[in-house]
């Protein structure tokens, strides 16, 4: 059991499909670049606010080694076991999402953690895991379930993301929206349903927007970033800025210019720019490869999974995975308007961390269930021809 504990070693890794060890390295290798990129974004705010530049970076490791030692534990159980707890879990969580709510601890003006002794848990990232596995059983099994079963779990998903839109916290209620929708779409639920919820969650957007100051003055900022660089638009032109001082090469590892109290929160809602002023071009192009990389091989285990539960866990967690980290690169670049949505397994977050390896585990895991073969029996007709066969073998040697 002591071997599981080692976060880089897996004892039966040798025995994975090639699919399923490429993406574990693949995984291995995007937190590895986001930790590189993260001692570099949070030095000078660590040791600016704590005295200690490593501050950030030494509760990232413990986040991610524990963080592996979970993606080890899911890669080896049977997706089975979890689909049995995650109505319970997702349960759970959805209420200390609506808690968070009401008694978070605010930061940044926004309240999405609750305080649980030193620890300050996010619940919206720990549900995301829970939300796909609970997502893939009732879309699923919808032909199945009774109406009142249908309701209530929609009702929890819809409780559930309204909750985080009051924190208030946009864009992850749009991601969760969005990846349920995708993974709905794939379960073969009906276009008319699924085109009357897209319509209400535009709708419940478009009046979030308009009804929010502040998202409201972030929409106004995306369509022209530079008409007030000082103050409301702030972030996205020191972003802009750091993105462009990259250039090609970029100014080297640790020479970010823009991270010197320039750039705000740095370490994670834009910590992109930093990696594209410090790796240039070249990086960036890098780093979006590694990410479609790591679809690619995702959505092929998913086109290969033989059970349709299993191909809807992969198809939402590449939804919450590769599309969080897309808004977020859109968001620095100024492709899009501004939310609060961490880059996965690089900004600073042990929650953001902890949801994003057990999501990547998921898909390692039915990358692994796909080789399991089923006996298929011969036909009664072959069957009966070669038994006919050993019975004449037999009576000629008699």
């Amino acid at each position: 059991m002591l071997k599981y504990l080692i976060p880089l070693y897996h004892p039966e890794v040798n025995q994975w499909t090639p699919q399923a060890r490429l993406l574990r390295w693949l995984t291995l290798i995007w937190l590895l670049i986001g930790l590189v990129v993260l001692f570099s974004a949070s030095y000078p705010v660590g040791e600016a606010n704590f005295g200690d530049g490593l501050y950030y970076f030494k509760r990232q490791l413990i986040w991610a080694y524990l963080g592996l030692i979970l993606f080890n534990f899911l890669t080896s159980t049977p997706i089975e076991r979890f689909l049995k707890v995650s109505p319970y879990i997702l349960l759970i969580l959805s209420g200390f999402v609506i808690a968070t709510t009401l008694v978070g601890k605010e930061v940044h003006g926004a309240s999405r953690w609750i305080e649980i002794g030193p620890l300050l848990v996010q619940p919206s990232e720990l549900i995301k895991p829970f939300l796909v596995l609970q997502s893939a059983i009732v879309f699923t099994a919808w032909k199945k379930i009774t109406y009142g079963q249908r309701c209530f779990w929609l009702g929890i998903f819809g409780i559930t993301i309204g909750a985080i839109l009051t924190q208030p916290n946009l864009g992850n209620a749009t991601l969760m929206g969005v990846s349920l929708w995708l993974i709905a779409l794939i379960g073969m639920i009906r276009l008319k349903y699924l085109a009357i919820t897209a319509l209400g969650g535009l709708a419940f957007a478009a009046g979030s927007i308009l009804s929010v100051d502040y998202q409201r003055q972030r929409v106004l900022s995306f369509l022209n970033p530079w008409r007030d660089p000082q103050e409301s638009t702030y972030q996205l032109t020191q972003s802009l800025m750091a993105i462009g001082s990259g250039g090609t090469w970029g100014s080297g590892l640790g020479l970010s210019q823009q991270k010197l109290f320039y750039l705000p929160i740095q370490y994670t809602d834009f910590i992109f720019a930093v990696f594209a002023e410090e790796f240039g071009f070249v990086g960036c192009v890098s780093l979006l490869l590694l990410i479609m990389s790591w679809t690619t091989v995702a959505l092929m285990v998913a086109h290969q999974a033989q059970k349709m539960v299993n191909r809807l866990i992969v198809v939402g967690a590449v939804s919450f995975l590769v599309g969080q980290a897309f808004i977020n690169i859109g968001v620095a670049t100024g492709a899009l308007p501004t939310t609060g949505l961490p880059l996965p397994l690089i900004s600073y977050g042990g929650n953001s961390v902890l949801a994003s390896l057990l999501l990547a585990a998921l898909v390692i895991r039915v990358a692994r269930e796909n080789t399991e073969g089923n006996v298929i029996p011969f036909p009664r007709r072959y069957t009966s021809k070669k038994n006919n066969f050993n019975q004449k073998r037999s009576l000629n040697r008699g």
